[in-house]
């Protein structure tokens, strides 16, 4: 890379294991849409059939179909209850999270050059943290009378503000630094939130645990509405960039000579993950590796083309947190896991196999 930012070889090296031609790479892009969004669909409806109380995936969408259509479903009225006014909110908000960080990895892995990145590396989720536990700890009179939510997304928007001051050199951004200011960033905000841990009722530590673990147990409707306007939203300008984007990563040099201001770009970009990735920390605490994990398998899968990778890396995310969701709350019932329990157990091996792949990630 130009602009004096020297380019991270793992990231180069890792560009060039991506240009390897991709087994579905040649399928049209409505087609994997379609499929991919067929079987979003097919989780949603399992995962809302799926619970303490069983109903089946033909009641659990005459119940879905009903509700959107204003007709009677002839369901019970119980599961009626069950489905559409627990469930159904629980697992669009995991789909949403999962939407949400797999786009947001997507972005970040262009925009600092490094396969490794997340949408966690801008101390978002550590950021958002402190402004969460501030308020379980000390109570919403600690921060003006923010709830959780709202402190949350304080909290993540502060830790971005400074990662992006102190990633800039020469009034320029420098991917290195950002990567650098992300993870020191990150440090101090975790040293706070243990220490605010330390200092609050024995009776708070199981809540404040559980939600720095991630989970959307606590999901309804009205939570819905914001994530979705923003997920959205920011998903389809996104993949309005896709061109920009696969200029981006080839080089700053490449970029600017087709006619990209890189500067503006980056800014914009990491004003766009910033706001994704802190509305979803805001509602349903840090949840670790869905960014990380899914961008790298929908490359391996679709290509590198970012105008593809993006709507494809929404789909797949979102599919693989309701599964995930599903698995937190049915293989140890009635205890329920934190979501990043099982993200970090999945992702783990995944990247090892990676390593073991592709060699120059490990270089």
């Amino acid at each position: 890379m130009t602009s004096g930012v020297k380019e991270l070889p793992v990231a180069r090296k890792a560009r060039s294991s991506a240009a390897r031609p991709a087994p579905l790479h040649a399928v049209p892009l409505s087609v994997c849409l379609l499929v991919l969004g067929a079987l979003l669909v097919l989780a949603i409806l399992v995962a809302a059939a799926v619970g303490s109380v069983s109903v089946s995936v033909g009641d659990s969408w005459r119940i879905v179909w009903a509700h959107l259509t204003g007709s009677p479903s002839g369901v019970n009225r119980a599961f009626d209850q069950i489905v559409w006014n627990f469930r159904i909110p629980r697992v669009l908000l995991a789909a949403l999270c999962g939407a949400g960080l797999a786009v947001a990895g997507v972005v970040l892995q262009a925009l600092v050059s490094n396969p490794l990145a997340d949408p966690f590396i801008l101390g978002v989720s550590a950021g958002g943290s402190v402004g969460a536990v501030v308020v379980m700890a000390l109570g919403a009179g600690a921060l003006g009378g923010l709830g959780v939510s709202g402190a949350a997304f304080l909290g993540a928007m502060l830790a971005v503000g400074l990662v992006f001051l102190l990633g800039q050199q020469r009034g320029r951004l420098n991917p290195v630094r950002l990567v650098l200011a992300g993870v020191a960033i990150s440090y101090v905000f975790t040293s706070i939130t243990s220490f605010l841990q330390l200092q609050t009722e024995p009776n708070n530590m199981r809540q404040i645990m559980f939600w720095l673990l991630g989970s959307v147990s606590g999901a309804h409707w009205s939570q819905l509405q914001v994530a979705g306007v923003v997920v959205v939203s920011v998903t389809v300008l996104l993949t309005f960039y896709g061109r920009q984007l696969n200029a981006l990563v080839t080089g700053d040099e490449s970029a600017t000579a087709l006619g990209i201001d890189v500067k503006k770009l980056r800014i914009l970009l990491i004003v766009l993950t910033s706001l994704l990735a802190g509305v979803l920390i805001a509602v349903a605490g840090g949840i670790g590796f869905v960014g990380l994990m899914v961008p790298h398998l929908v490359r391996l899968a679709f290509g590198v083309d970012h105008r593809r990778l993006l709507p494809l890396a929404a789909l797949v995310g979102a599919t693989y947190l309701v599964i995930v969701d599903l698995l937190s709350r049915t293989v140890d019932p009635p205890n329920e896991l934190p979501l990043n329990i099982l993200t970090a157990l999945f992702g783990a091996p995944f990247f090892i196999w990676l390593m073991r792949r592709d060699r120059s990630l490990a270089s």
